[in-house]
């Protein structure tokens, strides 16, 4: 087996970006569910 950087690093890129990705969508996710309980359980 071979290790070959260039591929490691584009893998890892990728893999953070993916993070990231699934982050911001969490965030938004959590943002929308408290905007919503403040209206209707308020």
């Amino acid at each position: 087996m071979s290790y070959d950087k260039k591929k490691y690093y584009q893998e890892h890129v990728n893999t953070f970006k993916n993070f990231i990705k699934l982050g911001v969508y969490t965030s938004i996710g959590v943002i929308v569910l408290l905007i919503l309980m403040a209206i209707f359980l308020v």
